[in-house]
């Protein structure tokens, strides 16, 4: 962490899952230049070779499944061989994009999203808790500005987000008497790789829909991704969200959220203070979907 005068102290022990691409490798790239011991979370071992020879030898790989619980016992007793005398932050940061129309998406799916996006967080919290209490550490979840909306076509993605904002306002309360910090992050629009997952998932979707969902559907699907192709372009390096994350492991009194992206910022605010039904007209805009009522005598 840092010292009172704001110069880093010799750095702890961090975990960060999804280490692999996108943010997660942004973020431990970030914390390693900046003398962190980064146990990088993967579940591939061309993953842990590639991040082995990017980073120093601060940079150690971690195998974990945050969806498979004998992956996080093992993952926690390797950490525990690591860093014995404990962790100083726990960055939760695996995350998949599950995409759809919710009328006809495979209900597999969605619990894959929450297997993902929310009960792995918590599984791998709990797991690492009894290591974060010793070091009276840290622990950063990527939320997203998803969270505030529930975007046509990614309603289990944003609810995945919603939830895990949840989970980690409960969280920060309950640990508040121990001492523990809890934060979470909450970027806009970022070059990642998880839109390009989600822009394939998509694709696959209108093909695996059934006649009627497709034409009920796919033609406001391709729009939907075409924004989201757009957005993406525009969005903001990975190593911008990895700066909110190292304030949050190392600021003396952190945020309890960082708003990372002048998109999510004036999304936000719009969302806290524009009404429902604005937001709503403003949003089928933004992803050339149709007026209410449009298609009423179709269906």
């Amino acid at each position: 962490m840092l010292d009172t005068g704001g110069r880093p102290a010799i750095r702890g022990t961090v975990l960060v899952t999804g280490a692999s691409s996108g943010i997660g490798r942004a973020t431990t790239m970030h914390l390693d230049r900046l003398g962190f011991r980064v146990l990088a979370g993967v579940r591939k071992q061309e993953d842990a070779d590639s991040l082995s020879a990017e980073g120093s030898e601060r940079v150690v790989p971690v195998f974990i499944d945050i969806t498979d619980s004998a992956s996080i016992e093992e993952a926690a007793r390797r950490v525990e061989e690591i860093a014995p005398l404990g962790l100083d932050g726990l960055v939760n940061n695996a995350g998949i994009a599950v995409t759809g129309p919710l009328e006809f998406i495979d209900l597999d799916r969605v619990r894959r999203q929450f297997e993902v996006n929310v009960f792995g967080h918590l599984a791998v919290t709990q797991a690492m808790l009894p290591l974060l209490r010793k070091r009276t550490g840290r622990i950063v979840t990527m939320a997203s500005m998803a969270a505030w909306f529930g975007t046509p076509f990614y309603g289990p993605y944003a609810a995945s987000k919603h939830a895990i904002r949840a989970f980690s306002d409960a969280l920060r309360l309950e640990l508040a008497p121990w001492g523990l910090y809890v934060s979470i992050i909450e970027p806009g629009s970022i070059d990642t790789p998880i839109w390009e997952k989600g822009y394939d998932l998509a694709k696959d979707t209108i093909e695996s829909l059934p006649e009627q969902g497709r034409e009920m559907y796919a033609e406001e699907i391709r729009a939907g991704l075409g924004s989201i192709e757009r957005q993406g372009r525009r969005g903001i390096p990975a190593e911008k969200v990895a700066e909110a994350v190292a304030s949050a492991l190392m600021s003396e009194r952190p945020r309890a959220r960082y708003v990372v992206g002048k998109d999510a910022q004036a999304a936000i605010f719009a969302k806290r203070f524009l009404p429902d039904r604005l937001v709503d007209a403003l949003l089928r805009r933004q992803m050339k979907l149709p007026k209410r009522n449009s298609k009423r005598n179709e269906s």
